[in-house]
């Protein structure tokens, strides 16, 4: 996913600061590239359109949602651990079946979704083998049970 952001160093904090993504380039006040695990970058922020800008108006066309795929469970609730620390607020949360989800806004008012995949044996499934996902309330408490990694 490549952003345009209005202010780089306010969207570094939130994604490298807040979801730790690992910053691999960085092209003074213009640019960054963040990547989680080693690869050349999975995000890009850019302020070449957009320095100082604002967000689309609601009932734009555009981005809904960013989702990013945590391994597990626990590493989902240190993300979870660490927007509560940041004071970020979520716009909401979800158990659907086959994942739970968090969703909230980045400082651009981009949506962004934080998830991890149950296995797949466990998803919902009909009798005949179909694939039943819902929404559901998630269990905040019991995500915060879990572990730290």
């Amino acid at each position: 996913m490549h952003l345009k952001v209005a202010d780089l160093d306010r969207a570094l904090a939130f994604y490298q600061g807040v979801l730790g993504f690992e910053l691999t380039v960085r092209m003074g006040d213009q640019a960054a590239f963040l990547s989680a695990g080693g690869y050349h970058h999975h995000i890009g922020l850019n302020t070449w359109e957009s320095r100082g800008g604002k967000p689309p108006a609601f009932g734009s066309t555009g981005l809904f949602h960013t989702a990013i795929l945590y391994p597990t469970r626990a590493h989902l609730a240190d993300a979870l651990r660490r927007l509560i620390a940041a004071k970020i607020p979520l716009d909401g949360v979800a158990d659907h079946g086959v994942s739970e989800a968090l969703y909230l806004r980045d400082p651009d008012q981009n949506g962004v979704e934080l998830y991890w995949d149950r296995p797949q044996e466990l998803w919902p499934r009909t009798p005949e083998g179909e694939l039943t996902m819902y929404t559901r309330s998630l269990n905040l408490e019991s995500l915060l049970a879990e572990p730290e990694v």
